[in-house]
């Protein structure tokens, strides 16, 4: 007994540090943002108090934490319009609850006038969503049995909401700016995993012949559309960032270094999404693939994960340059003297995407430099190591 006893706690206690690790896995990557809105929420509370004859600024407060979480590695622009929304909505609440209190009926009256002002003001989708959320928080947050019926809006809780939206934007972009760097380069990577794996499941479905794993591939590269919109988001924040805050004017460098790729990132993706429908429409008739078509299609897959590495080590672009050419060179000898047109349009696909990424290893690799001259493709495909 006395031995299961033992098993037992050891099993429980193996769990519990399981899960302390999962909690702080977790955490770890989302506490720098808790801990600027904590402040930002501390500071508003005491720069309202020194500006507005209030002695409880609650309004400046919720505004800062509201705006903090809205706004965090977002563009400048698009921070202050959901700083409005917040403004916005904070007002409306403010005005409906002294004018008829709270409850169920005027918390769908105060969504109604919260997004039909943003709406009449011009407000994007942001401010208007965000007007509608922050008049829900603070009626959430109101006591029905304070709230009294008084002479509508206050211009003291304007100010204070005014007062933590500025202060949540000085600490999303001044004082404790995201890092850039790792704002884009958490985006870039996400592009390149489903890059990586959308190839592997080409060169798969083309080896097997198999019809539904090369749909899967399809769809999987189909996919990879809204990673690149959000990587565009991501670099146009990260390059606002690095541009206005001075504590991350040094991650430019890096930064730019992301920026000079995107364009042919994207063809690389576009050529892979072409490839696997050419290579779904060969499955689907049956044609095999020569192994070498298919060894092209896996080396593409390799000099995606080593672009991917190279942002961090530049002296890694060699190596994307390698497989990508070899994998062009195999494309060609794999159809040289074929006659079926599918064999040669997968093999013209992967030799586009391999263009992309030679493009994109000589742009990581022109670090500090004026960037290569565009080469004409056979030249690029040819050319040495």
């Amino acid at each position: 007994m006395a031995f299961f006893s033992t098993f037992r706690a050891a099993r429980t206690g193996a769990r519990g540090r399981r899960a302390a690790a999962v909690a702080a896995q977790r955490l770890r990557p989302r506490l720098l943002p808790i801990a600027h809105t904590a402040a930002a929420a501390v500071l508003a509370w005491y720069v309202a108090l020194a500006l507005v004859p209030d002695p409880r600024p609650s309004f400046a407060s919720i505004a800062a934490v509201i705006s903090v979480g809205a706004t965090y590695g977002h563009r400048g622009r698009r921070a202050a319009e959901l700083i409005g929304g917040v403004v916005l909505g904070l007002s409306v609440a403010d005005v409906v609850v002294r004018v008829i209190g709270v409850g169920p009926l005027q918390m769908g009256l105060m969504v109604l006038v919260a997004m039909s002002t943003a709406v009449v003001l011009g407000g994007g989708a942001l401010l208007v969503t965000e007007a509608a959320v922050s008049a829900l928080l603070l009626l959430a947050a109101a006591d029905p049995t304070a709230a009294t019926i008084g002479p509508g809006l206050s211009p003291m809780r304007m100010a204070e909401a005014l007062i933590g939206g500025a202060v949540a934007l000085g600490v999303t972009s001044v004082f404790f700016p995201p890092d850039p760097a790792l704002m884009v380069g958490r985006a870039v990577q996400s592009v390149f995993a489903a890059l990586g794996r959308s190839l592997e499941r080409i060169a798969a479905a083309l080896e097997d012949g198999d019809a539904a794993g090369a749909g899967g591939a399809l769809s999987d590269a189909r996919e990879i559309d809204g990673r690149i919109v959000a990587l565009d988001d991501a670099f146009s924040a990260a390059r606002e960032t690095a541009r206005l805050a001075p504590p991350r004017r040094r991650a430019r460098e890096q930064v730019d270094r992301y920026g000079r790729t995107l364009a042919q990132v994207d063809f690389a993706v576009r050529n892979t999404r072409v490839l696997a429908r050419q290579v779904l429409r060969l499955t689907r008739a049956g044609r095999p693939a020569p192994p070498e078509l298919v060894a092209a299609v896996r080396e593409l897959a390799g000099a995606v994960w080593e672009l991917a590495a190279a942002y961090d080590d530049p002296t890694r672009s060699g190596e994307v340059a390698r497989l990508a050419r070899s994998a062009a060179g195999r494309a060609a000898a794999a159809v040289e003297r074929a006659t079926e047109p599918a064999l040669v349009e997968v093999a013209g696909h992967v030799r586009s995407a391999a263009v992309d990424l030679v493009r994109a290893a000589e742009l990581v690799a022109a670090d500090g430099v004026p960037a290569p001259e565009e080469r004409p493709t056979e030249e690029l495909l040819l050319a040495p190591t």
